[in-house]
């Protein structure tokens, strides 16, 4: 195996020499064209550079930051339809509303709030509660336990 018959490779490939006379093919202006700001020399510009134009990203308008992004959303639900859908002194917690498709998704969890009114004694067990929620519960001869 010789040398000269070695596959070309990156490395050994000869660099291109522009500006070095009409010969060469790459006189002259080396390769850079007639006029304009590229064809001058140390005249870089940056690739998002539109000529003057107010670039792109300053004429989109301005959108604020959300934090509604970030909320945590609780799967609600009321005290009607607990006083609906159970028994007196049943248990209720997210699995069984989930299992009986009061609940549709769980979503951060289950908050139960003071909608209506309860009339049995229920163990109501929730991931948040409101405060009327709680009397209520309380009032009606139930407990409320906290997740």
């Amino acid at each position: 195996m010789k040398l000269e018959n070695l596959p070309k490779t990156k490395e050994m490939k000869v660099a291109k020499r522009v500006g070095r006379g009409p010969g060469s093919g790459m006189g002259k202006t080396a390769t850079r064209g007639e006029n304009g700001q590229k064809s001058r020399s140390g005249a870089s510009i940056k690739a998002w550079f539109q000529g003057g134009q107010t670039p792109l990203h300053r004429r989109i308008p301005i959108r604020g930051f959300n934090n509604a992004n970030f909320r945590t959303e609780y799967a609600v639900i009321n005290l009607s339809d607990l006083d609906k859908f159970f028994n007196d002194g049943d248990e209720v917690n997210p699995t069984v509303l989930y299992e009986r498709g009061i609940v549709k998704k769980q979503l951060a969890g289950i908050k139960v709030l003071a909608n209506g009114e309860l009339t049995k004694k229920l163990v109501v067990k929730a991931h948040r509660f409101s405060t009327k929620a709680v009397t209520k519960i309380e009032n009606a001869g139930g407990k409320a336990e906290v997740i």
